[in-house]
């Protein structure tokens, strides 16, 4: 074996380039996210060269002329400076290694200029070496790359096909843009103009521009805030009936850098999941703003993998906003009380405390949920959190909600006796009668504590396997919770005691089949799978005939829904036919 002796300056940079060096686009990644770090608010990408020669200019503060030298050495860095700023970082970039880095593998030029400065600074560097001469410039800073990886031909043999690798550089811009609204950013390839954004800090404006018109009529505002955790979350997700095929399209981001973060995409996933079908996905872009001493981004030199401190709480915050928003609730500015005495309750407070304070006796709210009447026990709750004046013993207040008038539908007609056809002032809706039902029903039995049953006198006898008797005796409680009786006559056959009457004349084989095939000998969500099949028999027959006034009937009921887009199963409820784009098929103008 060889004798051990210490590596050149130059060869440890390129062995640590190797972490946070990946490719192209994490040069790209490096140099932009330190003109963001910089204040800048235009940054000009230019790639050429199959992606080896990158030029990455910005408007921002620039370099100081004595720090320039330090700028491009080994952890040398203006964003931390002691043990405790790891645990307190408001900045994209802390650990001085992505300069060092680059100038091991390329052949770098910088030209920068600060606003105290009349002229600026050029550096000049290749093989880790560094010259530096005065020159003119405006403020800010150039970072101009050429031959990325010209001393590792290894590593340029595993690079993909500059199309590939520029895919890539785009994905990454269209991530920054988007977390960074504030930022003009513009792309160019070979000269050409490829993505471009304004910069006028509209995120909705953002999404447009680096994506389409399209894309934003489909979202819903995220928007956020526990006071006491001190997190906010902020942004849009696409509704429920506009899906992807990959989770390419979920921005997430963590105080407005860019993560692949498991606990977010697992609580994207559970919002979804009775939403949207198997293999589709939604378009997210959200920004969970959390105290930087309550999540740890120093794991992995890319920072992209991120560890809170309370990863349940930082689940249940963005699983019930993203809930929120596609509900149509998000925070606005409180309301005036009707009176100086009388608390503001506004709609989407009183949906996420119904449940839980109606059953604790502290909230009562009527059937159309218009009037609201709050009893001492939550005032004096108030007034530990508000300092609002005590209020007399007995005394009961209401509030009322406002509350618009349901219209009468304009429906003209029935095709093929499964779809609704309801004429709108700007276009036609096609409405599918059996998944419209299925969804009210659905969220009526989420929302009933008591499901009606009806006792069944005469029921077939049910063989069942071994497998799904001993799934069945284990989850006996919670059919019974869903209005279902099950009696075992023998050990794999049984006997149905009671069903929920709504679908009392369903055949009783007929239930316990979907639901074991929903099942699927997975116990995973075991009782919305009930709740699903339940829906789904009881609801209205696609082919069935109806009156005006049953579908007058199942449009309505189906608008008050919470998830109107689709059913349980993931399928489209809806489809809207623009006038404009019926007028336009047949060449008219209006």
């Amino acid at each position: 074996m060889a004798r051990i002796k210490q590596l050149s300056k130059h060869l440890i940079n390129q062995i640590a380039a190797g972490e946070v060096i990946e490719r192209p686009a994490s040069v790209v990644k490096e140099l932009v996210e330190n003109s963001i770090d910089a204040g800048a608010t235009k940054i000009s990408i230019e790639i050429n060269n199959d992606c080896r020669d990158i030029r990455v200019a910005d408007n921002g503060c620039g370099i100081h002329p004595d720090d320039i030298i330090l700028a491009f050495s080994k952890h040398a860095t203006s964003k931390i400076a002691t043990d405790e700023d790891l645990f307190d970082i408001h900045t994209l970039g802390f650990r001085g290694e992505a300069l060092s880095s680059i100038i091991s593998i390329s052949k770098l030029t910088c030209t920068t200029r600060t606003v105290d400065f009349e002229t600026g600074t050029k550096v000049k560097c290749e093989n880790s070496e560094v010259k530096q001469v005065e020159t003119g410039c405006a403020v800010g800073t150039i970072m101009d790359i050429k031959d990325l990886f010209y001393n590792l031909p290894a590593r340029l043999k595993f690079l993909k096909s500059s199309n590939t690798e520029f895919s890539y550089i785009q994905e990454l811009i269209q991530s920054l843009a988007i977390a960074h609204p504030e930022c003009s950013l513009e792309l160019k390839k070979n000269g050409k103009t490829v993505l471009k954004t304004t910069g006028q800090n509209n995120l909705l404006q953002t999404i447009k521009e680096v994506y389409s018109a399209d894309v934003i009529s489909n979202l819903k505002e995220v928007l956020k805030t526990d006071e006491l955790s001190n997190l906010k979350i902020s942004g849009y997700v696409s509704t429920p009936d506009y899906t992807r095929s990959s989770k390419k399209s979920y921005h997430i981001y963590i105080n407005s850098r860019t993560v692949k973060c498991p606990i977010f995409q697992k609580a994207i996933d559970t919002a979804y999941k009775s939403l949207i079908a198997s293999g589709k996905y939604p378009f997210i872009v959200l920004n969970l703003q959390i105290p930087p001493s309550d999540v740890d981004v120093n794991v992995h030199p890319t920072k992209k993998e991120v560890r809170y401190k309370n990863p349940n709480q930082v689940f249940n915050f963005i699983y019930t906003s993203i809930q929120a928003g596609l509900m149509n609730y998000v925070e606005r500015q409180q309301a005036k009380p009707v009176s100086p005495d009388m608390p503001c309750i506004t709609e989407n407070v009183i949906d996420f405390v119904q449940p839980k304070l109606e059953s604790s006796g502290e909230i009562i709210f009527n059937k159309d949920k218009d009037t609201i009447y709050i009893s001492d026990k939550m005032m004096e709750t108030e007034e530990e959190k508000h300092n609002l004046q005590p209020q007399e013993e007995q005394r009961q207040i209401f509030v009322p909600v406002e509350k618009t008038p349901e219209p009468e539908e304009n429906i003209i007609g029935q095709y093929k006796n499964t779809y609704i056809l309801v004429e709108k002032e700007d276009g036609l809706e096609i409405i599918d009668q059996h998944i419209a039902e299925e969804r009210y029903i659905y969220e009526k039995l989420m929302s009933e504590k008591n499901i009606v049953s009806q006792m069944l006198f005469v029921s077939d006898v049910i063989p069942v396997s071994s497998t799904e008797a001993e799934l069945i005796k284990e989850n006996i409680e919670k059919f019974e919770k869903f209005g279902f009786g099950i009696e075992f006559l023998k050990e794999n056959e049984l006997i149905f005691k009671k069903v929920p009457q709504m679908i009392a004349k369903v055949n009783p084989k007929e239930i316990l089949a979907d639901i074991l095939e929903n099942i699927d000998g997975s116990i995973d969500r075991l009782e919305e799978k009930i709740l699903i099949t339940t829906a789904c028999k009881a609801s209205v027959k696609a082919g069935q005939k109806l009156s005006t006034w049953q579908m007058q009937e199942i449009v309505k009921k189906w608008r008050t829904t919470k998830m109107p887009y689709t059913c349980p199963h993931g399928r489209p409820i809806v489809k809207f036919f623009p006038h404009k784009e019926i007028a336009g098929f047949f060449q008219r103008n209006t």
